[in-house]
């Protein structure tokens, strides 16, 4: 099949569906309204707190929020074909991930920037708070190895990708005291200046890997393990202005023009789609997913459609910085609408590879001869990117290659299939660096919040120390999942994990609108609630019995990590249905029991104040 009726039916309905199903959720369910001052501006504090510019903003968000998971996720769900993920990116992203998005950066901006765990005790119960902070944290630890898994794949053994990531990073320094400190609001020439430094990087990544210098940057997959660590802790320590707000609005260039361009580049090179529209592991036993197309296509293509991360984004960081309530709508819908189309771009590329090719790539050399499949261009491939790509799983080296073969695609592009490639490395490398700045900011954020129940200090943002310990912390569990782990146990957990978090912000954001008295609109966010709920549920129940389990009793060696994600795996599933059983417990009294919101926890509200703004 051609791949253009499929692209542009997915940026038509998108565009459909940010025109009146945003403004109808802006309008009607939450009231959005320029006259109540957002916490950027009650609590600035130039480090946590501080108003940005809608655009730059914007960058910034779509940056933190589209990790590897709309890149990596649609890649993986390919092996059952290109039907069922297309379909779903379309549907979940307008209306499941976009609404999910938007309803909980409006909730946190009307609690003064407060995080999901404290949306959770104001619109649900103390119990659901509580539940959800450790559900949370497991989440945010193994969404962060599911995002970095891929990044190691893609930058091991590359001296092209380590210098062209370096440098954007180094770049993203010198950008964020131009823009915040020596040249305040002077965007425009810092967006130049960045954007030009940004893109010399692959050029000049060339030929460092040509060159003596080709060693220094050439790291094994521990060392960029290191690297990772190094910068998620330095990301989440400095603050904000000084290197993720410039990184996540650098690479949002980069996000923003790749994915146009490859849109266009699709549109006008319309490669036929391989990959058929169903494979025959849609029943199971898939090399990369093992499992059947329902329900773990769900969990597979993950942040595509909808990711409960994206709440943690909202309610952690972007919040604290939103100048306007009106500018919710672009940001929190319309940035989810972007990361989808990036979903259905990945999908839609990687399928225009041969079927053996992309197992090829995407599975251990002798995993893939099992099959018994023959490649077709495969060696063309190898010398066209100037590497190996044989036997590189994790799907980002895929789906590198499937980009790079559309944009060589265009006429008189032909020989450049190697610098596409490499681009496309580094394009990939970003997505994953801007959500691991954010993911650990946010995760130290969470550990603060805990520890501080019992030492007061360590809930103070402000006081270094406490920073220090609980951000180290926090990267210490991330890296070492990475360690230990591989795709097909990493990825089906966090699939897992993310989709179950997207279900407790969905059971928060359906209470803030009952609690409002708006219930009548709680449809918007009860039916995809119901939907992902079930779904992931299922999905976790079947990964436990028929992945984890299962791989600790053929492979000894690999018992204990098997067993991790077991115990991780259950403890999320029971966070998850304690959050969803109080929700539910909440609803029934105040919709059948006709009590009050504040008494129907029996005083649990005494003492403490409801929010500033009411509810939505």
């Amino acid at each position: 099949m051609n791949v253009l009726p499929l692209i542009l039916g997915a940026l038509g309905l998108m565009a459909i569906a940010y025109r009146y199903y945003s403004a109808f959720l802006a309008a009607k369910v939450v009231a959005l309204s320029d006259r109540r001052e957002t916490p950027a501006h009650l609590l600035n504090d130039g480090h946590n707190y501080k108003p940005i510019p809608k655009f730059v903003l914007f960058g910034q968000h779509f940056a933190n929020i589209a990790g590897s998971g709309p890149l990596i996720g649609p890649v993986l769900a390919a092996q059952f074909g290109y039907a069922p993920g297309f379909l779903w990116l379309v549907a979940g992203v307008c209306l499941a991930g976009a609404v999910h998005d938007f309803m909980i950066l409006v909730a946190s901006v009307r609690r003064k920037g407060k995080s999901l765990v404290e949306i959770l005790r104001h619109e649900i119960s103390p119990r659901a708070a509580v539940t959800g902070a450790l559900a949370i944290f497991i989440i945010v630890v193994v969404a962060l190895a599911g995002l970095g898994l891929a990044v190691v794949n893609a930058l091991k053994g590359s001296p092209w990708g380590v210098f062209s990531i370096g440098a954007t990073i180094v770049t993203a320094l010198v950008v964020g005291f131009w823009l915040f400190k020596f040249r305040v609001g002077k965007v425009a020439e810092v967006s130049v200046f960045g954007v030009l430094v940004v893109a010399s990087a692959v050029l000049f990544g060339h030929l460092i890997a040509r060159s003596s210098l080709a060693g220094l940057f050439t790291w094994t997959p521990n060392g960029v393990v290191l690297a990772l660590a190094l910068y998620g802790f330095t990301a989440s320590v400095l603050p904000v202005w000084m290197l993720m707000t410039p990184m996540g609005y650098l690479s949002s260039y980069m996000k923003v023009g790749t994915i146009g361009a490859l849109v266009v580049g699709i549109i006008l090179v319309h490669p036929n789609l391989q990959m058929p529209a169903f494979t025959q592991y849609i029943g199971g036993g898939g090399p990369i997913i093992p499992g059947k197309l329902f329900p773990f296509v769900f969990i597979t293509i993950a942040c595509g459609a909808i990711s409960g991360f994206h709440a943690l984004v909202s309610s952690g960081t972007t919040s604290k910085m939103l100048d306007r309530e009106s500018d919710a709508r672009i940001i929190g819908y319309g940035a989810m609408l972007m990361e989808g189309l990036v979903g259905v771009v990945a999908l839609l590329a990687t399928c225009s590879l041969f079927p053996a090719d992309y197992f090829a790539i995407n599975l251990p050399p002798e995993k893939f001869a099992a099959l018994g499949l023959s490649p077709v261009r495969l060696d063309e491939l190898c010398r066209a990117v100037g590497e190996n790509v044989v036997g590189r799983p994790g799907g980002a080296v895929s789906l590198a290659v499937g980009f790079a073969q559309v944009f060589s695609g265009l006429p008189g592009l032909e020989s450049l299939m190697n610098y596409f490639y490499h681009f496309m490395i580094m394009f990939e490398a970003l997505f994953i660096l801007t959500t691991i700045d954010a993911g650990t900011r946010i995760g130290r954020f969470l550990l603060q919040e805990f520890f501080g129940r019992f030492w007061k200090r360590l809930d103070d943002p402000h006081w270094v120390p406490g920073t220090v310990l609980c951000t180290a912390l926090v990267v210490a569990f991330w890296s070492s999942l990475i360690l230990t782990g591989n795709v097909s146990t990493i990825w089906p957990m966090f699939g897992t994990a993310n989709q179950l978090l997207a279900s407790v912000a969905l059971a928060a954001a359906t209470s803030a609108i009952i609690n409002s008295g708006r219930a009548k609109y709680a449809w918007t966010t009860f039916i995809p609630m119901v939907f992902v709920a079930s779904t992931t549920l299922s999905a976790a129940w079947l990964n436990i019995w028929g992945n984890f389990l299962p791989l600790a009793q053929a492979h000894p060696e690999k018992a204990l990590s098997a067993y991790v994600n077991v115990g991780l795996t259950a403890v999320i599933m029971a966070c998850a249905l304690v959050v969803l059983w109080e929700s539910f417990r909440r609803w029934y009294q105040i919709l059948v029991l006709k009590k009050h919101p504040k008494a129907v926890h029996d005083g649990s509200h005494k003492g403490r104040e409801m929010p500033e703004y009411g509810c939505c």
